[in-house]
């Protein structure tokens, strides 16, 4: 017998029928004696339909406000499923974020976890109760309703089985696992069996989109077993997110190939070669809450250089607004931007042991003439930044050269 976490999103729970499927399947392994905590989203499409909603009604909604209303999406999913489950013969109770207490700070639209009282969930628990939880919601303490932000259901889900230790969490979506790269790309791309907290931290910053950035980050750092499985096949382990240390075998140099779409570069041509410069253009940009990815700033020439960063495609024409503001400010020469920009990475905890991955990574798009015009590097990544143009192709040429629709034996 295990105490087991299940999240599911918004697509698992999109219909009355989805739901009564997630029932089934959590009936069964209530029936192998597990006891279960279950954390849900908003049906599909239900938290846009309320920021919308809230948009008609006033153009810029209040933080507070709207938290109160995107909330009810996750309400309404959380008693369903209770329904659900007591249809199936099994004692359900739900609770909202707050009814749980999960604390938060008082940052609405984007709160994140302080803690989690787990007294209530464990007395269930004990009486053979499931317990369904609604996810991306908490309180802060003035006792006001607060949300985690896009994708916080998987935080929850996370957060909740470190604060119940639980043996095992796992995120039901859409996909039976994480994939090398994305399928619909690459229909070689492989499932993986495991990853590491490490990969799948970076793959999920780099574009890929199975598992939110900060639910990787809570789970390695309680040391939460996470596996990612589909809610719509019933066989499959899907994959097991866990420890470098935990894997005895070799690990394959690279595990994947993350992209992202949602890129735009900026260069600021001729600015003066002094300290302080990469402050005086990134400081008001940083101030405007506007994230820098990469960034270069090229060798100095006759008391003059050019810098160059890139920002999400969405902050683009804010983003430009301030340069210009900066460019006069600093007597710059120009502000160049380009918002057909795509980054591509390659990641594996592998390339630590392992030389030439780099020198492999840019041979194979020189030969399909795709020019690199910013490259970053971890300790397990090496992202570049190419024209959108030749994303797809990118990522099927790297997928090859590396071997990833191999099966490692």
């Amino acid at each position: 017998m295990a105490l087991i976490v299940q999240k599911y999103g918004g697509t698992s729970v999109g219909n009355p029928e989805r739901i009564k499927n997630v029932a089934k399947r959590v009936a069964r392994a209530h029936a192998q004696g597990h006891k279960l905590v279950v954390v849900v989203s908003a049906m599909s499409g239900e938290t846009n339909r309320l920021v919308a909603l809230a948009k008609e009604v006033q153009a810029n909604p209040d933080p507070r406000e709207l938290d109160v209303v995107i909330s009810t999406g996750e309400q309404v999913t959380i008693g369903l499923l209770s329904m659900a489950l007591q249809a199936e013969g099994i004692k359900a109770r739900s609770y909202t974020g707050p009814q749980v207490r999960i604390l938060t700070d008082s940052s609405f639209t984007k709160a994140r976890i302080l803690k989690i009282d787990e007294d209530r969930m464990r007395r269930d628990l004990d009486e053979g109760c499931v317990v369904v939880v609604a996810g991306f919601q908490g309180v802060d303490d003035a006792g006001n309703i607060t949300t985690l932000g896009r994708g916080g259901s998987d935080t929850t889900g996370v957060a909740l089985a470190a604060a119940l230790h639980a043996d095992e969490c796992q995120i039901y979506t859409d996909v039976d696992g994480v994939y090398t790269t994305d399928p619909r790309i690459v229909p070689e791309a492989r499932k993986l069996d495991r990853i590491t907290f490490e990969e799948m931290l970076e793959m999920a910053s780099l574009g890929s989109k199975v598992l939110q950035t900060r639910s990787v980050e809570f789970a390695g750092k309680y040391k939460v077993r996470l596996r990612v499985l589909s809610s719509f096949q019933d066989e499959g382990e899907g994959t097991l997110i866990t420890f470098e240390e935990d894997i005895k075998m070799e690990q394959p140099i690279i595990s994947g190939i993350a992209f992202n779409r949602d890129e735009a570069k900026f260069t600021v041509l001729g600015v003066p070669d002094r300290p302080g410069i990469a402050y005086q253009i990134l400081g008001p940009v940083a101030e405007a809450n506007i994230d820098v990815d990469m960034i270069i700033q090229n060798v100095g020439q006759d008391g003059s250089t050019d810098f160059s960063f890139t920002v999400p495609r969405g902050e683009y024409e804010r983003a430009t607004a301030i340069l210009e503001g900066v460019k006069t400010h600093m007597g710059a020469r120009e502000v160049r931007g380009d918002r057909t920009m795509a980054k591509v990475s390659v990641v594996g905890v592998g390339m630590r042991s392992h030389v030439g991955i780099a020198s492999r990574m840019f041979r194979t798009l020189a030969e399909e003439g795709i020019n690199i015009q910013m490259i970053s590097t971890s300790e397990i990544k090496i992202s570049v930044v190419i024209d959108e143009k030749y994303l797809e192709l990118a990522v099927r040429v790297l997928h090859k050269a590396f071997e990833l629709d191999q099966v490692v034996s």
